[in-house]
């Protein structure tokens, strides 16, 4: 007994004739005939009633096709399970220390190599560094070039930081704000920030900030609440919070370039999302 076969009975008693079987199976009437006749020997039991103008299906027929169609059923939902288990065996595993630069890798990925999947944790650039020698991840980003000779280093993203405040709030006119304008202010801040958090603590000591693990609770409270936040330049951020102002900080700490890290002998996808990337940026600076 084949798969083909469940399928052909199935497409029979659907279609009540072989003749429209055959035409959906993409095969010729004959063909089928005798593959039906195989299988009624395999079964020991015929499965139509033929005369001189029909066959069709006999009770044993209609039962052997019912239990077709739980079995194809079946049979799908393993090969649907056995793709996404090889999809995931597949995914590329990046490790990242800020949330930002993995935004845009990962929209860069599907944009060049819509069929990859990318499986992401946020880690110490330390970690990062470790990790990538050991081949544990397959690309790292972090701030810091890893000055070994086995690591490729590719400027990936320059990220600054503005905050957004509501459009009455005393700050929402500027062009720009530095820290002692912001130092001592309460803010709502997304936990998961990776590097970031050393940059609030550092320059705004006397903040208060508001701290929110869940990103679509935060997304909530931004839109409800006064509290200023802290916005990223990337693309993708952009439409968001559009009843709030968005004014940069301007100071050298408050933007940072990121990183690609990967080995320089990696698998041949990872070198093709290098050279992606790296080509992408010298054409960008050309424009």
């Amino acid at each position: 007994m084949q798969l083909e076969q469940l399928q052909q009975i199935d497409a029979i008693e659907r279609h009540g004739t072989i003749s429209a079987a055959a035409q959906e199976l993409h095969i010729s009437q004959p063909a089928l005939s005798r593959s039906m006749q195989r299988f009624e020997h395999e079964l020991g039991h015929p499965l139509f009633e033929r005369s001189k103008n029909h066959v069709l299906l006999n009770h044993v027929g209609v039962i052997v096709a019912k239990h077709a169609r739980i079995v194809l059923r079946e049979a799908q939902l393993l090969l649907d399970a056995v793709d996404e288990a090889s999809r995931k065996s597949r995914a590329l595993r990046v490790g990242t220390c800020a949330p930002a630069p993995l935004w845009h890798l990962t929209a860069r990925i599907v944009e060049r190599f819509p069929g990859d999947v990318l499986s992401s944790e946020m880690i110490t650039e330390r970690e990062i560094e470790q990790r990538v020698l050991d081949g544990s991840i397959d690309m790292g980003i972090s701030r810091k070039p890893f000055l070994l000779p086995v690591i490729v280093n590719t400027p990936l993203m320059t990220e600054t930081l503005s905050i957004a405040v509501p459009k009455t709030h005393p700050l929402a006119q500027k062009d720009c704000v530095h820290f002692d304008d912001i130092n001592g202010l309460e803010f709502l801040l997304l936990e998961d920030i990776g590097v970031w958090h050393d940059f609030h603590k550092r320059y705004m000591p006397d903040s208060n900030f508001i701290k929110q693990k869940d990103r679509e609770v935060f997304l909530q409270l931004a839109y409800s609440s006064d509290l200023p936040i802290f916005v990223s330049d990337i693309p993708l951020q952009d439409g968001l919070y559009p009843d709030r102002m968005r004014i940069p900080i301007d100071e050298p700490e408050a933007t940072s370039t990121f990183y690609l890290l990967t080995k320089e002998n990696a698998p041949e996808k990872i070198q093709q999302i290098r050279s992606w990337i790296r080509n992408s940026a010298s054409q960008h600076a050309k424009i």
